[in-house]
C-alpha cells in the first residue's frame, strides 16, 4: 500500500466513566506487548483510571504526559493525557462527568488537526447524562462532525463502517425506525454515501479500485418490481450514476445471498439500506473484534463495536478485543493514509 507513516501516538478518549470503557482501556494496555499495540495515551482522569486499576486488583503505573512524550514511556507506564474537568469514579453515570467526556473528545479532535495525535479512538458514550447537561448533538459521531467543521469550515458528512477481518458493512440509514428508514432511504443518500466510502476505501484502505455491493431493501432484492420497487426506483439509478462515475458497484443484491464465504470474496464493501441488514452480518462474523470506523471525516476515528454495558462494569469481564482491533486498526489507516483530492 502506498502511504505515509505518521509517527505520532494514537489518542484515546475515556468514554462514560461508569461503563466498561476504563476497564478495556487498562486492559488492552496490559496486553501491549502480547497485542502488539502501536502506542497511545488516555485522554481521562488519572485518579479515576488508578481508582478502577486498584478496583478490578491490577498493577498498573500512570503518568500524566503531553502527546509527544506517550511513546516514550508507554512501555512502562500507562500515558495520561490530563483532563481540566475532572471525572468522578462512581458506579452509575451521572451529568456531572459530562464535562470531562465532552472535553475528553473534543481534545482528541484538537490534537489530530495538530498533528499531535494521528488518529483518535473512542471509549463508548452514554447519550442521557449528556443530554442531561445539555449536550445538543444526537450521538457521538455527529458530534465529531461537527467539531470537524468547525476546524475546517466545511461541512463534514459522517458515514458508519462496521470493519471486521472478514466484512465491511455500511448502513446507509442508520439509527431510525424502519419506516424512517425507508422514507429516507433516496439515489441521492446512496450515491452521497457510496462516493465517500469508496474515497476513503481508496485513500485510508490502500484499496486502489474498491468494489462496493449494494443490498437490495426488499426480500429478493425486489424479485423484479412484484416484492416492493425501492429496487427500481432508487437503488438501480444509484448503482447507475456511481458507475459513470467510475466507481465498481454492483447490486442490488438480495440481503438474504450477499453475505456467505463466496459472496464476500467479489467486494470490499457492502452497503446496506438500513441498520440491521448491515450490522447483524458485521457481528455475526466479528462480535468480539469488529471496529466501528468513521469515514467523511477529515481524521481518523475508529471506535469499539459495542457500548457501555453498565450491566458488566466494574465486574472484572468486559473483554477489551475491540478496543484493540480499534487501535490497531486506527494505526494501519494514519500510517497509510494518503491526501484525497
Amino acid at each position: 500500500m502506498t502511504g505515509r507513516q505518521n509517527l505520532a501516538p494514537l489518542a484515546i478518549s475515556i468514554g462514560e466513566p461508569a461503563g466498561i470503557g476504563p476497564e478495556i482501556l487498562l486492559s488492552a494496555w496490559e496486553r501491549r506487548f502480547s497485542a502488539s499495540l502501536p502506542p497511545f495515551y488516555v485522554l481521562g482522569d488519572v485518579a479515576l483510571l488508578r481508582s478502577r486499576a486498584n478496583a478490578l486488583k491490577l498493577d498498573i503505573s500512570f503518568t500524566e504526559v503531553e502527546p509527544e512524550d506517550a511513546s516514550s514511556c508507554f512501555d512502562t507506564f500507562l500515558p495520561v493525557y490530563p483532563l481540566k474537568n475532572a471525572l468522578i469514579d462512581q458506579p452509575t453515570p451521572s451529568a456531572l462527568n459530562a464535562a470531562g467526556v465532552i472535553e475528553a473528545i473534543e481534545r482528541g479532535v484538537e490534537h489530530v488537526f495538530a498533528g499531535r495525535a494521528a488518529g483518535l479512538v473512542t471509549c463508548p458514550i452514554a447519550k442521557k447524562p449528556l443530554y442531561d447537561a445539555g449536550f445538543q448533538y444526537p450521538g457521538h459521531t455527529e458530534f465529531l462532525g461537527h467539531l470537524a467543521q468547525i476546524r475546517t469550515g466545511q461541512p463534514a458528512i459522517p458515514i458508519m463502517m462496521l470493519a471486521g477481518p472478514e466484512l465491511r458493512t455500511v448502513p446507509i440509514t442508520v439509527h431510525l425506525s424502519l419506516e424512517k428508514a425507508i422514507a429516507l432511504l433516496s439515489t441521492e443518500l446512496i450515491v452521497d454515501t457510496a462516493r465517500i466510502v469508496a474515497s476513503n476505501l481508496r485513500s485510508r484502505f490502500g484499496i486502489a479500485n474498491p468494489c462496493l455491493a449494494l443490498s437490495g431493501l426488499n426480500p429478493h432484492a425486489g424479485e423484479g418490481g412484484s416484492m416492493g420497487t425501492d429496487e427500481i426506483e432508487k437503488i438501480i439509478p444509484a448503482i447507475d450514476v456511481l458507475r459513470a462515475e467510475g466507481i465498481d458497484a454492483i447490486g442490488p443484491l438480495p440481503a438474504d445471498t450477499m453475505f456467505h464465504a463466496r459472496a464476500r470474496a467479489s467486494y470490499d464493501a457492502a452497503l446496506c439500506m438500513y441498520h440491521d441488514q448491515a450490522l447483524i452480518p458485521a457481528k455475526t462474523l466479528a462480535f468480539d473484534d469488529a471496529v466501528n470506523v468513521t469515514l467523511g471525516l477529515p481524521f481518523i476515528r475508529t471506535s469499539p463495536d459495542h457500548g457501555t454495558a453498565f450491566d458488566i462494569a466494574g465486574k472484572g469481564i468486559a473483554r477489551p478485543d475491540s478496543l484493540i482491533a480499534a487501535i490497531r486498526l486506527a494505526r494501519r489507516l494514519a500510517d497509510n493514509s494518503i491526501p484525497t483530492s
